[in-house]
C-alpha cells in the first residue's frame, strides 16, 4: 500500500509563533537560523512518520510539503525510503499524490486547529483572512477541506499530529479511529506546553505505525452530503464584495459568500479560487 504524507508546519513541536515558520524570501520576520530550527524539526517529524509507516506495512511513502511556499522540507535530511513532492501551485495543494494509484491512506503531520479556535497556536485556515468554512453547515479547517479531496479518490486519513486543539477537531470530524498525536497543549495563539522534539517524534512514528497496521479499523473516506453548500466567511467585506462577483457565487452577509458544489473536487477548487479572488489589498 502507498501512503501520502501532507506536511504542514504550524503543528510541528516547537512551533508557536508565525516567525518560526516564515521562510525569509516569503516575509520571514528573524533570522534565517530560527525558521532553519523549525524546518529541521519539521523534517525530523516527517521521517519519523515514515518510519512508523514502514513498519506498519507500507510499500511507498510520498511525502507532500504542504506549508506556506511548500519548500520547507530539508530533502538532504528526509528518509531515504521516500519520494517528496516540493512547489507551490500544485494541483490537489496540500494533499497532491492522493489521486495516485494504489494510495490507501493519509496521513497529516504538524496540522493545526481551524480559524478561531481559541488557545490554539497559530490556528488559522489557509491564509490570514479566511475567519470560517462551513461544509453543509458544519464549520471545518484545513484538515476537513483536504480530507473530503482524499475521500473523492476513496483515500481515507488514518493518522494526525498537531496540536491538542488540531487533534480534537481532527478526530471529532473525521473520526474517533484516526490516530491522534498531540506534540504541544496550546496556551494560546502564540503560546504552547511543548513535549521534548525527540519525544514527539516516537510518539509520531508509534502513532504512524498504528494507524498503518490499522488500516482495516480505521474511519472510511471522509465524505459529506452532495450537492454541498459551502459557506466562506472573510475578515473584511470588500474580499466579498469581489468574491460576489464570480458567477454562481452568492452573498450571505457582509463578510460571506457561498456557493454550491457537485463534489469534492469542485468544492476544493473553488474555495482555492475564492480565496484567490479575495486576496486583495485592502490599502489602496
Amino acid at each position: 500500500m502507498k501512503v501520502v504524507i501532507s506536511a504542514d508546519m504550524e503543528g510541528v513541536c516547537g512551533v508557536s509563533s508565525w516567525v518560526h515558520v516564515s521562510p525569509p524570501e516569503f516575509g520571514g520576520l528573524v533570522s534565517e537560523s530560527e525558521y532553519a530550527r523549525a524546518r529541521l524539526r519539521l523534517t525530523r517529524e516527517v521521517n519519523a512518520a515514515a518510519r512508523g509507516a514502514f513498519a506498519g506495512g507500507a510499500s511507498d511513502v510520498l511525502v507532500n510539503d504542504s506549508h506556506d511556499g511548500m519548500r520547507n522540507l530539508l530533502p538532504e535530511e528526509l528518509h531515504e525510503g521516500v519520494q517528496f513532492v516540493s512547489g507551490n501551485d500544485k494541483p490537489l495543494s496540500m494533499v497532491q499524490g492522493v489521486d495516485e494509484a494504489g494510495v490507501g491512506a493519509l496521513l497529516f503531520v504538524g496540522y493545526h486547529a481551524r480559524a478561531g479556535t481559541p488557545r490554539a497556536p497559530l490556528a488559522h485556515t489557509w491564509n490570514g483572512f479566511v475567519r470560517d468554512v462551513r461544509v453543509n453547515g458544519r464549520s471545518t479547517g484545513e484538515y476537513g477541506l483536504n480530507a473530503l479531496v482524499a475521500g473523492h479518490y476513496g483515500v481515507p486519513v488514518v493518522f494526525a499530529s498537531g496540536d491538542d486543539q488540531a487533534i480534537a477537531q481532527i478526530q471529532a470530524e473525521l473520526g474517533e479511529n484516526v490516530v491522534g498525536v498531540s506534540v504541544k497543549r496550546g496556551l494560546s495563539h502564540f503560546s504552547a506546553i511543548h513535549l521534548h522534539p525527540a519525544r514527539a517524534q516516537q510518539l509520531i512514528e508509534k502513532g504512524a505505525e498504528q494507524a498503518i497496521r490499522g488500516t482495516h479499523l480505521s474511519p472510511a473516506p471522509y465524505r459529506t452530503s452532495f450537492p454541498a453548500r459551502v459557506e466562506l466567511a472573510f475578515d473584511h467585506q470588500a474580499r466579498a464584495d469581489q468574491c460576489e462577483r464570480v458567477p454562481n457565487v452568492t452573498r450571505v452577509d457582509n463578510v460571506t459568500v457561498a456557493y454550491d458544489s457537485p463534489d469534492a473536487l469542485h468544492l476544493f477548487q473553488s474555495f482555492r479560487l475564492l480565496c484567490k479572488v479575495a486576496e486583495i489589498n485592502l490599502h489602496t
